[in-house]
């Protein structure tokens, strides 16, 4: 039989109980999809054992996956609205019921935390509570259309058809009218449909400006009046960022209690709930096979690369991240793999001096990008980043490291003009010594910036919007296209 706890022993008004459904209705998630993508991100090995778990029923999945992590149900994304008409029904002495298929961990915990719930059924690791088995449960429970029922997928039609009255919430198009035919409906909650705008933000087409940056040995190399290079780096750069899109959507299904306790991250499509996580973990592999089919026509280098940095990612996102200064370590390898990618792209060798510069400047904007999020944890008063190997107290530590790292990098942009790679390429060397100074201002900006609590959470997304950053980036352009092309200043 299912779990069921606190129960009454009858109906004390003239308005029969108000059962409500949890996964895709209460909650804008499903918690068997959230408790597999943590345990996979906590506990890979034991995934492995999901089939075997599935084979017993799934109950026993749910009860097996449950029962591995704990929880806190005060970050879970729910369906504002309904709550609040909840909250009025309790208030009007209506009883409420929270009846779920998911597991009774889960649905225990969500009702202590609302505390708005006179009773709790759920499966209980022997009965899977769906369909056609909640609806028995609840006829004999209750009595035939003794109970009105708040659901929002077509497994509820079974559990409608023995209701006084439904109220549906978050229904896929046409379920309305499929319900009509079988139940009086008391109140409708309109699903939130996807957009354009969820789909960019879920691929996160703004972090493919990243990619730029195989053009960069292109340009290192004075090579820009090769058609076939740049009609290389073209399709190389659309296979990184599909590649990039895939792997971002991997790490936000991991990171979702994480992003969940953001602010801002609360927002993105899977931790705010309105891209289910099946969509997620369906569009991935979709992308990277999309990836993979646009690198074969650059060539076996430029694949390797792609390999590197999809395995690179992957292991960030399930690992690396959390392990303190191996992030930005990993983080400064990722943009400078994305260079040597472009060189692989158009046939170009790689100098000391390039791969040392970009080693250094972009291992100073990963601690950029972790100092904000410490500023972040801060001002909300934590002492801890979630999902991170760092303290809030780790701040000026992380500023420290990465103020020299930016540094370092205007050392070896110093060092270079010094040295006699410059007189092959560049007609007029001196020209190019203004690229220091505007170096050492860009770097110490950002810095300013993070440290009045102003940066983006990625410093590169916020260079390209902050006017300051785009100026000194025009100016340096400049002062490389003079350089090159013999025009004294």
């Amino acid at each position: 039989m299912p779990s069921t706890t606190n129960p009454i022993s009858a109906v004390r008004e003239d308005r029969p109980p108000l059962i409500v459904d949890l996964d895709g209705t209460l909650i804008l998630t499903d918690m068997l999809h959230e408790s597999a993508l943590r345990s996979l991100r906590e506990r890979p090995l034991a995934t492995m054992f999901i089939p075997l778990w599935l084979a017993q029923g799934k109950a026993l999945l749910k009860r097996k996956l449950a029962a591995q992590h704990d929880f806190d149900p005060s970050l879970l994304p729910y369906r504002t609205d309904l709550l609040e008409w909840l909250k009025e029904q309790k208030a009007q002495g209506r009883t409420l019921i929270l009846c779920t298929a998911s597991d009774q961990f889960f649905a225990q915990a969500i009702a202590e935390h609302l505390d708005i719930f006179d009773e709790v059924m759920s499966s209980d690791g022997e009965t899977n509570l769906s369909g056609t088995r909640k609806a028995e449960a609840l006829e004999l429970r209750f009595g035939a259309m003794g109970f009105d029922y708040a659901g929002n997928s077509t497994t509820d039609l079974a559990v409608w058809r023995r209701s006084r009255r439904a109220i549906v919430v978050n229904a896929p198009a046409g379920l309305a009218g499929k319900v009509r035919a079988v139940c009086e409906i008391e109140r409708e909650f309109a699903a939130q449909r996807l957009g354009p705008k969820d789909w960019l933000r879920m691929f996160r087409v703004h972090q493919w400006l990243k990619n730029l940056l195989l053009f960069v040995p292109l340009f290192a190399a004075h090579q820009i009046d090769q058609p076939q290079a740049w009609l290389l780096l073209i399709i190389a750069v659309l296979s990184f960022s599909l590649c990039a899109s895939s792997v971002y959507i991997g790490n936000d299904l991991l990171d979702l209690e994480s992003d969940r306790m953001h602010p801002r991250k609360r927002n993105r499509p899977f931790a705010s709930g309105r891209v289910p996580a099946w969509v997620g973990v369906a569009v991935a592999p979709v992308l990277l096979l999309a990836s993979v089919l646009l690198g074969t026509l650059v060539g076996i280098k430029f694949l390797a690369c792609l390999a590197a940095y999809f395995t690179l990612t992957c292991l960030y996102s399930l690992w690396l991240k959390r392990i303190v200064l191996i992030d930005c370590l990993t983080l400064a390898m990722l943009y400078t793999l994305r260079i040597i990618a472009g060189a692989a792209a158009a046939g170009l060798g790689l100098s000391f001096w390039l791969l040392a510069f970009s080693v250094f400047l972009f291992l100073s904007l990963a601690f950029v990008k972790r100092y904000a999020e410490l500023e972040v944890q801060t001002s909300s008063g934590n002492k801890k980043a979630h999902g991170r190997g760092y303290y809030t107290s780790d701040a000026p530590l992380v500023m420290n490291l990465g103020v020299t790292s930016g540094y370092a990098s205007v050392l070896v942009l110093a060092l270079y003009l010094n040295s006699d790679a410059v007189l092959k390429l560049y007609r007029t060397p001196e020209v190019i010594w203004g690229a220091v100074p505007i170096m050492l201002f860009w770097v110490s900006w950002m810095w300013m910036r993070a440290h009045r609590g102003e940066m983006h959470d990625d410093p590169l997304v916020f260079a390209v919007k902050d006017k300051a950053s785009l100026l000194a980036g025009a100016i340096f352009s400049v002062l490389l296209l003079l350089g090159a092309t013999g025009i004294r200043w």
